[in-house]
C-alpha cells in the first residue's frame, strides 16, 4: 500500500504525467446537476454507449457511492478502482484504495496510458486539478438534484461539441463536449 501523501500545493499532482492522461467522464445538466439520491437523473442510451466506448479497456476510478449506485456491479472490460475511506472494504473484481493518489499509482503500475474518473461529485471536485480532459455530456435541462459537477472555468478550452436532439429514446437534447486544459 502507498502511505505517502501527494501535496496539492500546485494545481497538479506530481506523478508521472508524461505517461498517463487523466480524463473525467460526466453527464451534467445545464445547471451542473449529475445526480440525486445516488442515482442518475436521466436515461440517455447514446450517452451510455459513448461512456462505454470511451472507457473500454481502461481503468475507471469512482467513489464507493458511485459503485454502489451501479448495484455493486463491475463495469466489464475495465479495471474498476473504488475509492473509499473504509479500511478493509473489498468488492469482487475491483481494487479498493483510499485516495485518488493511490488509484493513480495503481493505474500507473499497470502501465495504462489513460485513466477515467467517473464520479461522484466529491471525486470530480478532487480530481479537477489533475485532469487533462473532460468528456462532458451536457444535458440541456434545468433539473433538481443533490450532486453537482464543478463549474468548468477559464483553465479549460472547449475542443468540440456534437449536438444530439431529443427523441423517443432521449427525453432531453444533449451535446457531447470535449474540454482540454489550456
Amino acid at each position: 500500500k502507498i502511505t505517502s501523501v501527494i501535496q496539492l500545493s500546485k494545481p497538479r499532482w506530481q506523478f508521472n504525467k508524461l505517461f498517463m492522461k487523466v480524463s473525467l467522464v460526466v453527464a451534467a445538466s445545464d445547471n451542473h446537476m449529475i445526480g440525486k439520491d445516488n442515482q442518475l437523473l436521466w436515461h440517455l442510451p447514446k450517452d451510455m454507449k459513448f461512456f462505454k466506448d470511451t472507457t473500454w479497456a481502461m481503468p475507471v476510478i469512482m467513489g464507493r457511492k458511485t459503485f454502489e449506485s451501479l448495484g455493486r456491479r463491475v463495469l466489464p472490460g475495465r479495471l474498476n478502482i473504488i475509492l473509499s475511506k473504509q479500511v478493509g472494504l473489498s468488492y469482487d473484481q475491483t481494487e479498493v484504495v483510499g485516495s485518488i493518489a493511490e488509484a493513480m499509482a495503481l493505474a500507473e503500475r499497470e502501465n495504462y496510458a489513460e485513466v477515467f474518473i467517473i464520479g461522484g461529485g466529491q471525486i470530480y471536485q478532487e480530481a479537477m486539478s489533475i485532469a487533462d480532459t473532460i468528456y462532458m455530456t451536457r444535458v440541456h435541462t434545468q433539473i433538481e438534484g443533490d450532486t453537482l459537477f464543478p463549474v468548468i472555468d477559464a483553465q479549460w478550452s472547449l475542443e468540440y461539441s456534437f449536438p444530439n436532439a431529443a427523441d423517443e429514446k432521449h427525453a432531453y437534447a444533449f451535446d457531447f463536449e470535449c474540454w482540454k486544459r489550456k
